[in-house]
């Protein structure tokens, strides 16, 4: 009898696992507690303020008899109250509209939607056979190109959920190409968090914590420019090695199931037709609608409310226009059909967001002035920077923030939670509050490479009909290698006492 090939575990079942290891954590370690205040930093000419912990005033929470308070978290709660068993409903309506759970959640569905309505004109996939078509002999070239833009649009404005609808095009066009799924997902989102990780700029992840840490806001620009430069052309190396590889071979790749879907809707959308003037329109409303979304985040600082609601104009344009041109024949009722479709598609990686999000909540919460298992876990993890040299100490904290970003994958949230901590422990190392920004934005970006707590990583993953199991066996040597280059480069850091 022959033996049954292992599978890696569903991404559901993953994190069913990591809510279990929570719960028991809640039962073995006692729930901590900070004050809070409010620091206000300026960044591009603006004010903003942010509440962080203070991190001397770390306290157990106590029972009557002064004993630290260990509660663990029961089966299930009514009332609206978070056990065990509601930890799926609670993570999918924790939180608000500007971010995890429930915007995130609400962003991927209308993104999914939005596109299910753009692709059911089919003018992206004639779109697709003209750029293959111009593009005969020069294919590889999109590679560094589009792996170059995206990881600047990551360093320049916090590129990552945008990635879904960029992955949503792209992925049919590499596949076209004689590429793979796995090849649209590095071009798009791995290369937005190489940036996002590597920044000098970013307004919602070294600017923040450079902001509370009381560091010049975008110190250290030639650095860290230096730094994206080498992260990014080791990222456009790589993937280029690998989508060779699988052009050869397309038995190479990982993503075999998913190439095969979309090569079946490729060869379904060669249609004998022109690429005719509604076509046009269509790709150029997505166009003027992805040029409005850049312009809204860098201008004026659009965030999930507002990008979800560009993106839902586009799609409402886009099939206005289907309908008026009878593009692929379509009725009105096309419109709606198509936009729930497209929802429908994207819907497993939005249920992760609040699975993920429940996590947290099992451990009391990501809120410094809340009782909270996480709480203590991160008073005593900065507290083992004391006493170590001055290069391990800055390691540390770049593990330590890797770490914490499963928990807590905004960046913005985890710079708040985490920097009015370690910042001070720093200066007790030897290790500069620059270096320990540095830390604090190579751990929280390259996780979001493989953490399947990752929204925007989830949601480009559905986009890509690729599961987290199969991500995770082809990219973890990737991420050891990005982990590699994040060591050298703290590591020269502390030696130049980039400060």
């Amino acid at each position: 009898m022959p033996q049954r090939k292992w599978e890696m575990p569903h991404t559901f079942i993953i994190i069913f696992f990591v809510v279990i290891l929570a719960g028991l954590l809640t039962y073995m370690v006692p729930m901590g507690i900070f004050e809070t205040e409010e620091v206000t930093y300026e960044s591009q000419g603006t004010e903003h303020t942010r509440t962080v912990l203070i991190p001397e005033t770390f306290e157990y929470v106590t029972d009557e008899q002064g004993e630290p308070v260990r509660d663990g978290v029961s089966l299930f709660e009514p009332f609206g109250e978070a056990g065990f068993l509601n930890y799926v409903f609670e993570g999918m309506v924790s939180g608000d509209k500007w971010g995890s759970a429930v915007g995130v959640v609400a962003f991927i569905l209308i993104i999914g939607g939005a596109f299910g309505i753009i692709m059911r004109t089919k003018s992206i996939d004639q779109g697709i056979l003209t750029v293959i078509d111009k593009t005969k002999g020069r294919e590889s070239l999109i590679i560094p190109v589009m792996f170059f833009f995206f990881s600047l649009g990551g360093a320049v404005f916090g590129m990552g959920e945008e990635a879904i609808a960029f992955a949503i095009i792209l992925i049919p066009l590499v596949i076209a190409l004689g590429y793979d799924a796995i090849t649209g997902v590095m071009i798009t989102y791995v290369a937005t968090q190489i940036g996002f990780a590597t920044s000098w700029m970013n307004p919602f992840g070294v600017a923040i914590a450079q902001g509370v840490s009381d560091v010049p806001v975008l110190s250290g620009a030639p650095f860290r420019i230096g730094m994206w430069a080498v992260f990014t052309a080791a990222g456009i190396i790589y993937t280029m090695w690998y989508a060779s590889k699988v052009k050869r071979d397309p038995r190479a790749s990982y993503s075999i199931k998913a190439n095969e879907y979309f090569r079946k809707h490729n060869q379904q959308q060669e249609l004998k037709r022109s690429f005719t003037l509604g076509d046009t329109l269509v790709v150029l409303t997505l166009v003027l609608g992805i040029v409005w979304i850049i312009w809204g985040v860098i201008q004026d600082a659009y965030f999930i409310p507002e990008i979800a609601t560009q993106f839902f104009t586009i799609g409402i344009v886009a099939g206005v226009i289907g309908v008026i041109f009878k593009l692929n024949n379509m009725r009105v009722n096309d419109i709606a059909e198509s936009f729930s479709e497209g929802a429908q598609q994207l819907l497993p990686a939005a249920l992760v967001v609040g699975m993920a999000k429940g996590i947290i909540i099992i451990l009391g919460g990501d809120a410094a002035d809340e009782p909270s298992v996480l709480n203590t876990m991160l008073y005593h993890a900065g507290g083992m920077i004391d006493n170590l040299p001055e290069i391990l100490s800055a390691s540390f904290i770049l593990i330590f923030q890797s770490v914490i970003n499963f928990f807590v994958v905004s960046g913005s949230g985890q710079a708040a939670l985490t920097m009015p901590l370690i910042a001070p422990l720093s200066d007790i190392a030897g290790v500069s509050r620059q270096i320990a920004v540095l830390g604090f934005q190579l751990g929280d970006g390259l996780t979001n490479i493989i953490v399947p707590t990752s929204a925007a990583l989830m949601g480009t993953l559905g986009a890509a009909r690729i599961d987290w199991g199969t991500w995770f066996r082809f990219i973890i040597i990737f991420q050891l290698l990005m982990f590699g280059l994040a060591f050298v480069f703290v590591i020269i850091a502390v030696l130049i006492n980039f400060s």
